[in-house]
């Protein structure tokens, strides 16, 4: 890129914020609103779509910025370390004020036009449409190049809406697959492997069991995904189209409905207490969690996480994923000194100490390759499987498909004599009329 060019836009950029400064909002300073009633984008963002190389070192932060970021209990003492070492490089003050993530949503909502909420703070990907709809939420444009190219592609899909990046992708979660290494020194690449191991092992009467997953369809959901099935059109943007009933996903149910001799048990009877229990006995060997629940098996088991299994038609096994990013507030009286701390937190090396302090996911590719996650027993099974994950749909017409899936589930595994296209038929017209009322 021309460095001059990019000079003379950043000059032009800094002087029309100074000019909004002035004279942009009504007389109580309040954000000016766009005819959508969403606050309008700081004009500090111009650059958007240049390329990447410099704008880190050409940006600084507006003159007598101070920053508060919301932070997760958890995260506490990693952020204090991190607002300190942004500080020291950048000259602004960071306050970090605990806030649960799941809150964090709702009282940015109340109190970003009243100018009480953070500058930078963190959300499930799920939560930013509605975020974005409101308008509360700047564009990731100064650094979009960047974040995307050195995100993993699902971190980035998730933390965009409509096309548009808002995010900078901080950790992420799937679940995977834990193996017994006393009974799998290496795990199963197939799920051929698994069904072979299962025909010697699995005894109902000795309650030892090859495999379990809960039978609801966030776990269910690599038997969608993974055969070309899907929960909603448009890259699951679209409830008006609904995939549960399409060829792949009649598909994977019906080798699902063919795996119920290597698990003869009732859907219902496959609880999380009840696995949890079976492993840590060493009675179950492969076990599909979250990373949730490590620490109940740390010190008990000898255990690793690697990716799930790969289906018979050859495909990788789709999971469904999770995806927090840092996201800056369209009303912060400091764009520009709010973006470069998002883009300062989400970097390599933070995700790398926020990994080392909390165990938390990163979502920056060089570090899952980073060999403190590589070698890690745990965490690189995890990131490996997010490599082949699905973002779990944001839109509210999720919550009317929860159930109605958690129905078809347990029919079509519970009784052999289903109709498998029937039952997913059944399902969506149950989901479009649900969907319909909300």
């Amino acid at each position: 890129m021309n460095m001059k060019k990019w000079g003379i836009g950043l000059l032009c950029a800094l002087l029309l914020t100074a000019l909004a400064a002035c004279g942009g909002g009504n007389d109580e300073g309040e954000a000016v609103s766009s005819p959508s009633g969403s606050a309008q984008e700081s004009p500090a963002a111009s650059p958007a779509g240049e390329e990447g190389a410099g704008e880190e070192e050409a940006l600084q932060p507006e003159a007598g910025a101070t920053l508060k970021v919301w932070e997760a209990k958890e995260q506490i003492p990693y952020m204090q370390e991190l607002a300190a070492a942004f500080e020291k490089e950048y000259g602004v003050p960071v306050t970090i004020e605990e806030l649960a993530g799941g809150d964090q949503g709702g009282r940015l909502a109340t109190d970003g036009p009243s100018k009480l909420a953070a500058d930078v703070l963190t959300l499930p990907h799920d939560q930013i449409a509605q975020a974005v709809k409101a308008g509360l939420l700047l564009p990731n444009d100064v650094f979009e190049e960047q974040t995307r190219a050195e995100s993993a592609e699902a971190a980035v899909q998730a933390s965009s809406y409509e096309g548009v990046l808002y995010g900078y992708p901080k950790s992420v979660e799937t679940y995977a697959l834990f193996y017994n290494k006393d009974l799998f020194p290496e795990p199963p690449k197939t799920w051929d492997e698994v069904v072979k191991f299962a025909e010697t092992y699995t005894d109902a009467k000795e309650n030892k069991y090859a495999i379990m997953w809960e039978f609801v369809g966030y776990y269910s959901y690599p038997f969608i995904g993974s055969f070309g099935g899907y929960f909603f059109g448009q890259d699951n943007t679209d409830a008006n189209d609904i995939g549960l009933n399409s060829p792949g996903a009649v598909e994977g149910f019906e080798f699902l409905k063919s795996l119920k001799p290597i698990l003869p048990m009732n859907a219902a009877d496959v609880t999380y207490d009840i696995k949890t229990q079976l492993f840590t006995d060493g009675k179950l060997a492969l076990n599909i969690d979250g990373p949730w629940s490590v620490g109940a098996f740390k010190d008990k088991v000898n255990f690793g996480v690697a990716p799930l299994p790969a289906m018979p038609n050859g495909n990788a096994s789709t999971s469904f994923s999770g995806v927090k990013s840092y996201y800056v507030n369209s009303y912060t009286p400091y764009p520009i000194a709010a973006r470069l701390f998002a883009h300062f937190a989400a970097g390599k090396e933070n995700q790398l100490k926020n990994y080392e302090m909390t165990g938390a996911i990163p979502a920056n590719k060089e570090a899952g390759e980073d060999p403190a996650i590589k070698n890690d027993p745990y965490v690189s099974g995890f990131f490996q499987q997010f490599a082949n994950s699905t973002p779990m749909p944001g839109i509210s017409a999720i919550n009317a498909l929860w159930d109605p899936l958690k129905a078809a589930f347990v029919t079509i595994w519970d009784d052999p004599k289903t109709d498998v296209k029937a039952t997913l038929d059944s399902l969506v017209e149950t989901a479009k009329t649900a969907i319909a009322s909300q």
